[in-house]
């Protein structure tokens, strides 16, 4: 069967890099180009790559320089093999009087090689490979190098594997620094992912609070209207303006919450609600028929944006329940005290019976008490949920503040 273009592309993969491949092809040529030109003879015998004494160059010769500068094609995959087998030809030159041409070059970038790509026991045993092959050379070539020049290879020979080493390390610790990096960009992605939901999580108690309250005063109101609409028609009117006003509210309050899901131009919206909102939501529950009071001790002060809209929305949950369990003929007081480091939100209702005992269904259930104590809790209060003493329901709520608010 003809192979395939995913064959062939496997078989180009699997071959050596192309810069590789050139480097040896350059280096092979230079080698020989030193061997068999007569004017390079001089250069050659300065570099000391070629003995005193040589042969004519023939075919075997360039044979064994060859074998000594091609494997270079292959150094990224078996750099430590190569330095080995290329020791051979190359002290078989030596042995043969031939000029080594470039191979103790090649040596030098297998060395590297060995040494930048490779963990530190096996560059050491690159290090003594090459170590090893001068010392062939040594006795394979007597009197070949004075003791200078075997500093001067000495030297280059360690200054060959220090910068294995050194490009080694730092490829390393770039790569440490993009894995960081990498870590961090998904720890923020998901620090993002959890904003998110929690974004999300609070505009939908937002929603639910307001929907909740709304509809319920509205549901009062309608079931009032009905009840009077033959005998009283002024009284059902008003109920019923009593009803598009809150719906209109509702509407609006809605518009502001949903508004920060909008893409784009932000929209302006309305301030949030807080405890200075209070004394229209009270009256607001007078007019949908439960007599409710307030009552403020102490000393009010601005309070964190945060706690002010929970207790608000607490305050405003807490009569809903008042009114949806207990019934217009209930009574509810709500009473906010603030002391120096806490703020106090107590909320309680008769039950709207002459007995005080609440309404069937009671008012203990449901998501928006399940609301309450995350808001409660969000901010490290404490709070009681509960029947009151008395008789009736009882929700209590203490917000810590720092000095100052």
């Amino acid at each position: 069967m003809p192979p395939t273009l995913a064959d062939l592309r496997s078989r180009l993969q699997a071959g050596p890099p192309l810069g590789d491949a050139v480097l040896a092809l350059a280096l092979t040529a230079a080698s020989l180009a030193l061997i068999t030109l007569p004017g390079l003879e001089p250069l050659a015998r300065w570099l000391g790559i070629a003995p005193a004494v040589t042969r004519p160059p023939d075919a075997t010769g360039l044979v064994l320089a060859a074998l000594c500068t091609l494997p270079v094609a292959f150094r990224r995959s078996r750099p430590l093999l190569l330095l080995a087998l290329t020791t051979l030809p190359e002290w078989a030159l030596h042995s043969l009087a031939h000029p080594t041409g470039l191979s103790g070059l090649a040596a030098l970038i297998l060395l590297y090689t060995a040494s930048a790509g490779r963990g530190l026991a096996m560059s050491l045993l690159a290090l003594g490979m090459c170590v090893v092959r001068y010392a062939g050379y040594v006795l394979l070539v007597p009197g070949g190098l004075f003791w200078r020049g075997h500093l001067a290879v000495g030297t280059v020979i360690a200054l060959c594997w220090l910068i294995g080493r050194t490009t080694r390390l730092r490829r390393a610790y770039l790569a440490e620094l993009e894995e960081r990096a990498a870590r961090l960009e998904r720890a923020r992605e998901a620090d993002t992912r959890a904003a998110r939901a929690e974004e999300r999580s609070r505009i939908a108690r937002e929603l639910h609070d307001v929907v909740a309250h709304h509809v319920s005063v509205m549901t009062v109101q309608a079931a009032a209207a009905r009840r009077v609409l033959d005998n009283a028609p002024d009284a059902a009117r008003d109920a019923l303006t009593a009803i598009e006003q809150m719906g209109r509210a509702a509407l609006a309050e809605m518009r502001n919450i949903v508004g920060v899901l909008r893409t784009g131009d932000p929209a302006e919206r309305a301030p949030q609600p807080g405890m200075r909102d209070l004394p229209a939501l009270v009256e607001q529950m007078r007019e949908a028929g439960l007599a409710a009071r307030l009552r403020v001790e102490g000393v009010a002060r601005p309070l964190p944006p945060g706690i002010d809209l929970a207790a608000y929305r607490l305050v405003q949950e807490a009569l809903t329940n008042s009114l949806r369990h207990a019934g217009p003929s209930a009574q509810a007081w709500v009473t906010v005290r603030y002391d120096p480091g806490e703020l106090t939100v107590h909320v309680e209702d008769d039950g709207g019976r002459p007995d005080g005992k609440p309404a069937a269904g009671g008012t203990g259930g449901g998501h928006g008490l399940v609301g309450i104590r995350e808001r409660v809790a969000l901010y490290g209060g404490r709070l009681r949920i509960g029947p009151r003493p008395g008789g009736g329901f009882e929700v209590r709520a203490h917000f810590p503040l720092k000095d100052g608010t």
